[in-house]
């Protein structure tokens, strides 16, 4: 209906040049006549562009208005400065006030100028450059604002008339809601990509969810909507052939429109009970849409984008962004944007985007070596970049994430879907340990071979792993959150492959050290032992076997296969002692041989798999001779002498031990044994380090400003190893003694690397002091 409306209007306007004499005069359809979507009653919207002599031209311009109107409403107020303006301007004047005068709005209108009657070489020579300025200008969130702010006055113009609901056109919902989403995104991409130039909506629509910039669902959604509010609107019109936009109050009226629409009375629902509904469906569909689409933030990062990247642009931004290898980085790019399918031309024109996002992270270089890996073919490349589209927050957090850590570009490499889970860090939050085993056991349940249980559970892992480090670069989760998560983790990733293992005796597995304490870090080994019920020899074979081969599922074959390191040395004996032991062998050789610095390592001893109650048992057992005597004075000269042999022999050559992490002069180590030294002396139970330095400032065995100056050292020194690994990819326990990978380091925490140095001695320096007095006695 509004292409064949539109048609006639053209054909009017060309009889009317043609009784009007005009030549050397074109005429310049706007609005819905431009895109040939006119109404029943729809003004003509017009401008008019001449050559020679001014008066004459506007004399035409005036003659072909009367002839025209004769048919149509015609309006001719779009044109250059209103009413005010000359009614018809040269090709040279029109472009001497786009240059310097025309408002944002102005350029949105001529999105759909068309010529439509007249001089056919005059009007080409106008549309050629209105075209031109139209595309090569740049469009700033300024103009942007503007333009949101326009339909912002004309929604607020139909609210005071109490019309919001009920106006089809510029009312919530309406088709205005529509018009100004598809024509924003038009001028913000149809810069680079010439094929989303149409006047007409829902062509631009369909161009524009072809190259990927509106998702295809509510491309057809808002296709939909607008098909049934412009039926409504020339069903308004068709009553008295008048301007009429908003669904009438009259119940005869409405029905008459209900019924002129196809809706027939039904026993359950009138006609205008149906024609409600579906409007208020398309409306609501609409107005999501629009404000999906419309409002998206990243609108404005393409406005303050200059476009696409030209070889020139690359090495500009390259040089000024602090990318270190330029021809690999150019390579990358080159490689990211190559090609001419739709995909591409969207990345082309996300890539300087990009680009600034990752001259913000640490390592440039390495962020944009992750997204060449992540949109490593045309397949991922759209994917990647439908999503930049849905999600700017995605494409931000990804640069930052990719520009941080070599461990979570490589998961992400392997597992690219994980990419749309950044939109959100709180569904990135790890989840109860109950959920975490029924996930874990789920992805291995239906499968029978050992590798496909391996590779499910360490994808599983993997998937996991991503969100709690993403929370942590992003800095939302601390470093107590972040132990707790990871620990989490692995308990279900246990439980999960020893269910998969099926014991066939009563079977547990005990977690020591600081997965006993609920602390793992990235790079942290599962300190365990194992217990059994049962003293058959069938039953110890049986137990020896299954922690075997509970060890081997989760190392793997290859490093690439580890899904982690299990270490059963902490167990009674050692690796002179069985891998599994019953109940009866830990009573036996907990009364008999304990040691002190067992007695230490069992502080953090704590069920994590298989069978609970057998775990509740042992723990029951064995609490009486780790917690029951507290310490002698030989036990704590003991617990010093193995500190200080700690300190002086374990220190790789090749770490600095002034910033090392763990082993350091106030570090990791020395809050540890001085937290588990006061425990064991006072009889305190606390699952952790840090929880246990709450628990003895709670009861007053240390004192509160220690317990501050201890939690903050722990605190940074656990949050910088952390850092290191996510960072580099491997377990770190000291500062880098190399300038650049100290820099990224730092870089990665917001500081420098001389800050983060000075940092490190200041904390330590306060931690060594309470130790040396608290754990060494010394005053």
């Amino acid at each position: 209906t509004g292409a064949a409306l539109a048609a006639l209007g053209r054909e009017v306007l060309a009889a009317s040049c043609t009784l009007a004499e005009a030549s050397g005069l074109a005429v310049i359809g706007m609005g819905k006549l431009g895109g040939g979507e006119l109404n029943y009653a729809s003004d003509i919207d017009v401008m008019f562009v001449g050559e020679g002599d001014h008066g004459a031209m506007v004399k035409a311009a005036r003659n072909v208005l009367e002839h025209a109107r004769r048919c149509f409403r015609v309006d001719a107020n779009l044109r250059p400065e209103g009413r005010d303006g000359p009614l018809a301007r040269s090709v040279a004047s029109y472009e001497a006030y786009w240059d310097k005068w025309a408002q944002p709005w102005e350029f949105q209108a001529l999105l759909k100028a068309r010529p439509v009657a007249g001089d056919t070489a005059l009007g080409a020579a106008y549309h050629e450059a209105a075209t031109s300025r139209l595309w090569s200008r740049p469009f700033t969130s300024d103009d942007l604002r503007s333009i949101r702010a326009m339909k912002e006055r004309a929604e607020s113009e139909v609210a005071k008339k109490g019309l919001t609901e009920r106006e089809v056109k510029r009312g919530r919902g309406g088709i205005r809601d529509i018009e100004f989403s598809v024509q924003l995104l038009q001028l913000v991409h149809g810069r680079l990509d010439p094929e989303l130039r149409s006047p007409t909506t829902l062509v631009a629509l369909a161009e524009l969810a072809d190259a990927g910039y509106v998702d295809r669902g509510d491309a057809d959604g808002f296709a939909a909507a607008y098909r049934f509010l412009r039926e409504v609107e020339h069903r308004l019109q068709l009553v008295d052939e008048q301007q009429v936009h908003a669904v009438p109050t009259d119940e005869a009226e409405r029905d008459h429109l209900a019924r002129t629409m196809g809706y027939r009375s039904s026993v359950d629902r009138s006609a205008v009970d149906q024609l409600d509904r579906d409007l208020a469906a398309h409306q609501a569909t609409a107005r999501a849409i629009h404000e999906r689409v419309y409002f998206r933030p990243l609108l404005e990062a393409f406005a303050e984008s200059d476009g696409a990247l030209t070889d020139e642009a690359v090495d500009t931004r390259l040089a000024a962004f602090g990318f270190a290898d330029a021809a690999r980085t150019r390579q990358a790019v080159s490689e990211l944007t190559r090609g001419l399918t739709r995909s591409s031309r969207l990345m082309q024109q996300v890539l300087p985007l990009l680009l600034d996002w990752l001259s913000s992270s640490p390592d440039p270089d390495l962020g944009l070596l992750g997204l060449r890996r992540l949109a490593s073919d045309a397949a991922r490349t759209g994917r990647l970049a439908a999503t930049f589209r849905e999600s700017p927050e995605v494409a931000q957090r990804l640069c930052q994430v990719l520009g941080t850590s070599a461990t979570l570009g490589e998961i992400l490499g392997r597992e690219p879907d994980l990419v749309a889970r950044l939109a959100d860090p709180a569904a990135l939050r790890t989840r109860p340990r109950a959920e975490l085993v029924e996930s874990a056991t789920k992805a291995l349940e239906w499968r029978s071979d050992t590798d496909a249980r391996q590779q499910a559970l360490r994808r599983w892992r993997r998937r996991h792993l991503l969100g709690v480090a993403a929370r942590d670069l992003m800095d939302v989760d601390d470093v107590r959150t972040v132990g707790r998560d990871l620990t989490a983790i692995a308990e279900a990733t246990l439980e999960a492959a020893l269910i998969a293992l099926d014991p066939s005796i009563p079977f547990a597995v005990m977690a020591l050290g600081r997965f006993g304490g609920g602390e793992l870090s990235y790079a942290s080994d599962l300190d365990v032992a194992f217990v059994f019920d049962g003293s058959s020899a069938t039953a110890i074979d049986e137990a020896g076997r299954l922690a075997t081969r509970l060890m081997k599922f989760l190392k793997g074959q290859t490093p690439a296969a580890r899904i982690y390191d299990v270490d059963a040395d902490l167990r009674p004996e050692g690796k002179q002692g069985p891998l599994a032991r019953s109940l009866n062998g830990y009573t036996a050789y907990f009364e008999h041989w304990l040691q002190t610095w067992e007695r230490q390592a069992w502080t953090r001893a704590r069920f994590v798999a298989g069978d609970r109650q057998l775990g509740r048992t042992l723990t029951r057992l064995i609490d009486p001779y780790v917690w029951g005597d507290g310490l002698d004075a030989e036990a704590v000269r003991d617990i010093r002498r193995m500190k200080a042999r700690v300190e002086q022999e374990r220190i790789p050559p090749t770490e600095d031990p002034k910033f090392h992490l763990k082993l350091g002069r106030g570090s990791l180590s020395d809050v540890e044994w001085t937290a588990q030294l006061l425990q064991l002396e006072h009889g305190l139970h606390a699952p952790g380090t840090m929880a246990a330095l709450d628990t003895l400032a709670a009861h007053d065995v240390l004192d509160p400003d220690d317990a501050a100056v201890l939690a903050e050292a722990y605190a940074f020194c656990e949050r910088t190893r952390n850092r290191w690994y996510l960072v580099h990819g491997q377990a770190g326990d000291a500062l880098p003694q190399q300038a650049d990978r100290l820099a990224v380091l730092a870089r990665s925490l917001g500081t420098t690397g001389a800050d983060l140095r000075n940092e490190y001695r200041r904390v330590t320096r306060k931690s060594r002091a309470v130790v040396e007095r608290v754990f060494y006695g010394q005053a």
